[in-house]
């Protein structure tokens, strides 16, 4: 059975999910304001957590991404309304199911048409409500964001694209397949050339697979797909701005980390050795990226991940409990040990 050992090392090592210096501290506020950017000729964003695109036609407006909660779905809403005052049909999608990125949809105004690729649905049905209740236990602000959302179905799914006409512009809503969730959606505006990223492509950030998200090689099948857009413009989600130099940089990071790593593995470097070698090296050639960070995740999900769900079976039906506690807050590792070990 063919491993991908370094899913391990995205997900779980010291390298993963940064911020962009830059706009780190505006990045990491969980209220939006009203202030907007202009990326492109028809894309405004408001810089926030997430960064949110409102995509505006001449008969109608798409906004991606919702924010944390109906507070802030109701701020890109007047937004998106004064960018925009004679349209009246405004069209909603999220770029994946994550709670700062879908669960301000609540706030939106009645008639908002809902549009989701069927992935990504089926991760919301699956862990919608399992996130907000990890973010919300993560401060009082956002406890007090995400009380009393209810996570509705959209209104329109696809499966690869779906097209969305506003007017003088179109929205061209993509499905390549998992990198940082499996349900990622890009959207893609034309005649802009706009890319809106979500997380699978950022700005001087460390690439992070989310819980059961996708692998490094499908991450970058997926880009290998996004270059040939001929992206003009990037709206990342937790980062800055920039131009369609940011997809090759991507790729370029990805491989990266995910040739060395399989190659100290193959030099016998233990797991916690080669995550901080890895580490130590991007940081001598990133020094103005900010510093690396981790993220917990759920065993289970890295083993399964790394050695394909019928080698993962095995060993749970071996007694290797320990391995696939159903407690998330309580079956977790630090970063480094996650690298390797019993995955590999």
């Amino acid at each position: 059975m063919k491993r991908e050992p370094l899913s391990i090392f995205l997900r779980g090592s010291a390298l993963a999910a940064l911020t962009a210096a830059g706009a780190l501290a505006q990045m990491s506020q969980p209220i939006l304001d009203e202030n907007t950017t202009k990326i492109s000729d028809h894309v405004w964003a408001i810089m926030g957590f997430p960064n949110i695109a409102i995509v505006v036609g001449n008969r109608a407006t798409l906004v991606v991404d919702t924010g944390m909660g109906a507070k802030n779905g109701a701020t890109i809403a007047r937004v998106a309304a004064r960018l925009a005052p004679a349209n009246t049909k405004l069209f909603l999608t999220t770029t994946h199911f994550h709670p700062e990125h879908a669960a301000g949809e609540p706030g939106f105004p009645p008639g908002t048409i809902l549009i989701r690729n069927r992935t990504q649905q089926e991760e919301m049905e699956k862990h919608g409500q399992e996130m907000i209740d990890m973010f919300s236990g993560r401060s009082e602000q956002n406890k007090e964001l995400l009380a009393g959302v209810v996570l509705r179905p959209p209104d329109v799914t696809f499966d690869q694209e779906a097209t969305v006409d506003l007017g003088g512009v179109t929205a061209r809503l993509l499905w390549f397949g998992g990198a940082h969730t499996k349900g990622d959606e890009l959207p893609f505006v034309e005649p802009d050339r706009t890319l809106v990223s979500g997380d699978v492509v950022q700005n001087k950030t460390m690439p992070n697979i989310f819980g059961d998200g996708g692998t490094p090689a499908s991450w970058l099948a997926v880009l290998d797909r996004v270059a040939r857009l001929n992206a003009a413009h990037v709206l990342p989600d937790h980062s800055a701005p920039g131009d369609g130099s940011l997809v090759g940089a991507e790729r370029d990071l990805i491989s990266e980390i995910r040739t060395r790593a399989l190659a100290l593995k193959r030099q016998g470097v233990s797991a916690a050795d080669a995550g901080q070698q890895v580490s130590a090296e991007l940081k001598t050639k990133h020094p103005d990226w900010p510093k690396h960070q981790c993220h917990r995740i759920r065993r289970k999900r890295l083993c399964r991940a790394a050695i394909g769900d019928q080698a993962s079976a095995m060993l749970k039906a071996e007694g290797s409990r320990s391995l696939f506690r159903q407690d998330r807050h309580k079956a977790t590792r630090s970063c480094v040990s996650l690298f390797a070990n019993p995955c590999t």
